[in-house]
């Protein structure tokens, strides 16, 4: 319920600009995309009531661990009708494909919330459902998860490096975000669950800060969308092009920026369980995504002048930058006290 009224209200912001033709087609999109997975997702809920008579994760977790219920085709068409669900509400491959149009068209400051808040509670109602009631299915569902999370780095980076829309290139970066955060939940020990939800931090103070950069840049009267308006933006506004740039760099996982950390721990994770492939190709994807992030970098520092102006800071977005640039460098730097604090929140998420 909780996840279906965000979504409710996510449609009504995508389509908050009336006049504008792309808010109300991204809105449509998103609406009717939305509306046909969450039917899948709460079909997915009826047959798990169905078999186990409670809607409490605790119960069902009980229930299914004295029943042996593993091979009935029921239960397995409920838990892959909510990893459709869910993987919609994050965005995972192939249920992304309303992403890019979506985070196009809406106003970049509802796409900013969409590809964080939004995007976060899908995480978390992932870790709930899964670990807590599904517990039992774990070895079907990992598989899945494990096979999502490849997928969604994979297709999200490849398809990011062809972009010249900066909006629609951090959506499908925002889809490969979510294939490293699934790789934690395909790890399915405490320690990739850790890795979760440090990474999940680490992605809200670098994806809104990059938004925040697009949201200042391309304000009416001074640039497009487009990446090619970058052009000589490191000469006309050097402060910006480099916040923009921090934030690409960790997005990119370079250190020391945060997100370099929260990669390795992920990666590490993933090692650690012998998922050697799964962290060979998140590796090998955050490799590629270094390509497009850096493309971006070039535009600004090594391309000529773009008819730039002075970018002036309200008070709000510069106090929303601080925290995002003090976050990503802070996480960075000393990341310590953060991965306490997620070790130490991860039984208290999942227990009953």
């Amino acid at each position: 319920l909780g996840l279906e009224l965000l979504s409710i209200s996510c449609y009504v912001l995508c389509g908050f600009i009336k006049r504008d033709p792309k808010c109300v087609e991204a809105s449509l999109k998103f609406f009717l995309a939305g509306a046909f997975t969450s039917g899948v997702l709460l079909y997915g809920m009826a047959l798990l009531y169905g078999l186990t008579g409670s809607t409490n994760l605790g119960e069902i977790s009980r229930y299914l661990s004295s029943q042996d219920l593993s091979g009935s085709p029921v239960l397995m068409l409920a838990m892959v009708m909510l990893v459709a669900g869910f993987g919609f509400k994050i965005a995972a491959v192939p249920f992304h494909m309303w992403v890019p149009d979506v985070y196009e068209g809406a106003p970049t400051s509802v796409t900013a919330f969409l590809s964080t808040g939004s995007k976060a509670a899908g995480f978390a109602a992932v870790l709930r459902v899964f670990f807590s009631g599904l517990e039992v299915l774990k070895p079907q569902w990992i598989v899945l998860l494990w096979v999502l999370s490849a997928l969604t780095m994979i297709l999200g980076n490849v398809v990011a490096v062809a972009q010249s829309n900066i909006k629609r290139m951090l959506a499908y970066s925002s889809v490969a975000h979510a294939g490293y955060v699934l790789m934690g939940f395909a790890v399915g020990n405490e320690r990739g669950l850790s890795a979760v939800l440090f990474y999940t931090l680490v992605y809200v103070f670098m994806t809104l800060g990059a938004f925040s950069m697009v949201i200042l840049i391309c304000r009416r009267g001074h640039r497009g969308d487009q990446i090619e308006d970058f052009k000589g933006m490191a000469r006309s506004n050097p402060v910006a092009a480099f916040v923009f740039v921090l934030f690409l760099l960790s997005l990119g996982g370079i250190p020391p920026t945060a997100g370099f950390v929260g990669k390795l721990y992920l990666f590490a994770a993933a090692i650690e369980e012998k998922f050697y492939w799964l962290a060979l190709i998140g590796v090998v994807t955050s490799a590629i995504s270094i390509y497009y992030y850096f493309k971006v970098a070039m535009v600004m520092y090594m391309q000529g002048e773009g008819g730039a102006r002075e970018i002036s800071l309200s008070p709000a977005l510069l106090s929303a930058l601080g925290i995002m640039v003090l976050g990503t460098l802070l996480v960075g730097i000393y990341p310590g006290p953060f991965l306490e604090v997620a070790r130490s929140s991860v039984f208290p998420l999942i227990g009953f």
